[in-house]
Order: structure tokens, then sequence, then C-alpha cells
């Protein structure tokens, strides 16, 4: 009786905590609203401030012909400068924090992260090797093409990565999640000895640029680059809802996953490539920036739920409004210099992380 008893409460607090979670159409609304808003005050705060009444003519929704000069002045900054910066930050932000959530559901760990399986620092050795080179007497043909080939060798690196990390985890058609975990951290080892070499060989001006970029930046966001962004965007995010349902019933295991219909391998492979494209563009374009993937999707699974298939594209949306104004403060806390965004990122998911940490522990401990 007592275990009927205890099953039954433990069913009403289940169902009384889904009432309370909201529904999903307004989560996605409320986290598209503050999206906007946290977008407007980025266009309208930096080293060359636009006030709000201005906006307006600035973007084109009205013709002021009073202060031209100043008018000439913000479109440039808005439409060369601020707002690109702005669209490739929600973009960014969206694509680590949904990699961040398939690999939380991957691994059924909310620690996991894209960082784990050394795309990152595989991507961060190739940005790092392009910069000392391009630099060097051997390179020196190519230094006018320094910043093309920055983002090229960053995918590049997170690529081979990828493809190392899937050969070493896969045999016989099945991938080991535990070999490719393992595989990732031994090769994110491996990397950044490469870049502490680097760093060790490379000359002051060499070793400004390759901390700058480790440390992350959105200051070389540019129309083309947001272009680049926008279609892997567009098809991870088509591509999650493929594999939403996949997720939700992997968390029982794979045993029962198989057993309820869902190709387990088919789903594996899917998620591997899809993080390693998102988390290899993202890097490609502003560097390393570390605990979006991990503090969105756990913040977003307290408030409405496990279920992926709202989860991903919310963590699309969170991980966009992080980024935007984490932006947003890199480059006006210490204006006209700019702050390396991974720096305030870390700050905010560091003390985050080792307090999911504590309170895991403390779980363990009952």
């Amino acid at each position: 009786m007592s275990v009927l008893a205890e099953g039954s409460s433990h069913g009403v607090k289940r169902r009384v905590g889904a009432s309370l979670r909201p529904a999903a159409s307004l989560t996605l609304l409320c986290l598209l609203a503050a999206l906007a808003g946290t977008a407007l005050i980025a266009l309208t705060v930096g080293a060359a401030g636009i006030p709000p009444a201005r906006l307006p003519a600035a973007l084109g929704l009205w013709i002021d012909g009073a202060g031209y000069q100043l008018l000439a002045r913000d479109q440039l900054v808005l439409w060369s400068i601020r707002i690109p910066r702005i669209a490739a930050a929600a973009m960014i932000g969206g694509l680590l924090a949904v990699s961040g959530a398939i690999m939380q559901g991957l691994f059924r760990n909310p620690l996991a992260d894209p960082a784990l399986v050394g795309v990152s620092s595989g991507g961060a050795f190739a940005a790092a090797a392009a910069i000392v080179f391009t630099d060097s007497h051997l390179g020196e043909s190519l230094r006018f093409l320094q910043n093309q080939l920055l983002p090229i060798a960053a995918f590049g690196g997170s690529l081979l990565t990828t493809m190392i990390l899937y050969a070493i985890a896969s045999r016989g058609g099945r991938t080991s999640i535990a070999i490719f975990l393992l595989a990732g951290l031994a090769i994110a080892a491996i990397a950044n000895a490469g870049i502490g070499l680097l760093v060790f060989a490379a000359d002051d001006r060499q070793l400004r640029d390759i901390t700058f970029w480790l440390l992350g930046s959105l200051s070389g966001a540019a129309w083309a680059k947001v272009a680049t962004l926008a279609p892997v965007l567009a098809i991870a995010l088509v591509a999650c809802l493929s594999i939403a349902r996949g997720l939700d019933v992997l968390v029982l295991g794979e045993a029962e996953a198989f057993h309820s219909g869902v190709d387990v391998e088919r789903l594996k492979r899917i998620s591997i490539v899809l993080v390693s494209a998102m988390t290899g563009v993202a890097v490609s374009v502003c560097g390393v920036v570390g605990f979006v993937g991990i503090v969105v999707p756990h913040l977003l699974r307290l408030v409405i739920g496990p279920s992926h298939r709202l989860l991903l594209p919310a963590s699309a949306l969170l991980g966009a409004i992080l980024l935007v104004g984490a932006d947003t403060v890199a480059r006006t806390i210490v204006a006209p210099a700019e702050m390396p965004i991974g720096i305030l990122t870390a700050a905010i998911g560091a003390p985050f992380f080792l307090a999911m940490l504590l309170r895991q522990r403390g779980l363990v401990s009952l």
C-alpha cells in the first residue's frame, strides 16, 4: 500500500509539474520576444552609440532629412558592422546551444558539451597553425589571405577531427558512444598540446592573434560569414526535428530505444555529424566560446521539461539571446576596446557548471 501511495504521489507531482510548465507556443513566443529585445538593445549601444530615436531612420523605416551626416554614419555602423555582428552572434549561439542539447541527449548526461568530443580543440589548433604559418617566411605569399584562410582552416580542422573520431569509434557498422567520448578527450588533449607548442614558437604578434582567437571574438563578423552560418543553422534545425523523438526515447536506454522502433545507430551517426558540423562552423567564425552548450539546455530542461521537440528550437533561441547579450557587453564594457567574448561566457558558465556538479554530488550522496 505504501508503495502504491508513494507511486501515486510521484505521479501527482509529475502531473502538477507538467501543468505548471508553459505551453510550447508560449515558450517560443517569449524567447522570440526576448531575442528581439536583446537585438534592439545591441543595435543602439556600442562605441558609436545610436539613440533609439534615430534607430528607425537608420534602419530605413522612414526618411529623415534632418541630420543627414549623422544618418549616413548611423546607417554605415548598422548595416556594415552591427547588424551582421548581431546576426552572427545569434546564429552561433543557436548552433552551440543546440549542439549541447543533442550531446546531452545522446550521452544521457546534463554535463555533456560539444567541447568534450574535441571538435572545438581540433578547429582551434588548425586556426592557430594558420595564424603562425601565414605570418612566417614560408607562408608570406599567403599573408594577404589570412582572414579567408583562418575560418577555412578552423572548419577543416573540426571536420578532420570528426572523421578521425568516427573512424575510431565505429566498428562493424556500429558506433560506440563511450569510445567516441574517450577518443574525443584524447584528441582534445593532443590538439591542446599542439596549440601549446605553437604558442611557445610564436612571436608577440602571432601570440596576440592566437590568444584572441582562443578566447573567442565576433569582431570579424561580416555578411559573408552570416551567409555561411544561415544555411547550416537552417539545415541543422530541420534535421533536429527528425531526431527529436529518438533522443526522447534514448533516455530509457539503447535497448529500450531499439525495441521502440528507433534506429539507434542511425540516430548516433546523425547526432554526431550534426554536433560536429555545427560546432565546427561556429568555431570557424568566432573562435572558441565555451559553456553555452552546457548552460542553455540545462536551464531550459528545468523550465520546459526534457522533450527534445521543444527543447531543441528553444535552445537555439536562448543560445542566441545569451550570445547576443554577451557580445553586446563584450564590445561596450571596455569601449572603444573590446573584451573577448569567451571570457564573459566562461565567467557566467563556470560558476553555473560548478553549481550543477555540486547538485549532482548532493543527489548522489542522497
